[in-house]
């Protein structure tokens, strides 16, 4: 399991990726919102799946939190935009970091080299762009949105 060397406090690195739509979104496009940066290894595989149902389910409550949730694996657009409409995702950024591959979960570094893809980890980023709240799980863990919506709500 990768362990980031991130830490509270630190500035979080700026990256600008293409949701499932072909949009261009940027960390630094947020400020003044919070981001959640949600990190699952591929789409179209369970854990995955339910973790950004999770996302999804939960956008009217990250609204209402001032934040915005971002789904983010090393699968390619076209892969991003038919697994969002196989599950009807659609306020949450599903967000590609294939080229270079896997390039932001490197920054991060929550990429795991050997695999060819990222860890699952929760990364909140607060409204000046610097890391607030981070979880790294195992591979086959659902992460617990709740525990990211408590901490958002003690903040």
């Amino acid at each position: 399991m990768p362990q980031t060397t991130l830490k509270t406090g630190d500035p979080a690195p700026d990256f600008t990726l293409k949701n499932q739509r072909g949009e261009d979104v940027s960390l630094k496009s947020l400020k003044g919102k919070k981001a959640l940066l949600s990190w699952h290894p591929l789409a179209f595989t369970p854990v995955c799946e339910l973790q950004m149902r999770g996302l999804e389910v939960k956008a009217a409550i990250f609204e209402e939190l001032n934040t915005v949730a971002l789904g983010l694996s090393v699968d390619t657009v076209p892969a991003k935009k038919a697994w969002a409409g196989q599950m009807r995702v659609e306020k949450t950024h599903l967000l590609a970091d294939f080229w270079p591959h896997g390039g932001v979960a490197k920054q991060y570094d929550l990429f795991i080299e050997d695999k060819g893809i990222s860890g699952r980890a929760n990364i909140l980023i607060d409204e000046q762009g610097k890391i607030e709240w981070i979880k790294v799980y195992e591979i086959g863990e659902l992460p617990d949105i709740e525990a990211v919506i408590r901490h958002l709500k003690k903040t």
